[in-house]
């Protein structure tokens, strides 16, 4: 169950990255002058990739917690 940790662990930390990216990618976009449905566009990306790095990153805590329990 050792290997259920570690790869939990990695999906966990790639999701924890994902949430960087979208940090990074929201602080440049607001740096830039957009007019408001452009903005609205790229936000609606930012937030679509949110939810995919969060739910990503909680699906690896899970294989986490089962390697923990199992093992």
């Amino acid at each position: 169950m050792d290997a259920l940790i570690w790869i939990g662990a990695a999906i966990s930390l790639a999701g924890v990255a994902g949430l960087g990216w979208c940090i990074v990618y929201v602080m440049k976009l607001r740096k830039q002058v957009l007019d408001d449905t452009e903005m609205r566009a790229r936000m609606q990306k930012a937030v679509i990739m949110n939810f995919g790095a969060l739910a990503i990153s909680t699906l690896g805590l899970m294989m986490v917690v089962v390697g923990i329990f199992l093992g």
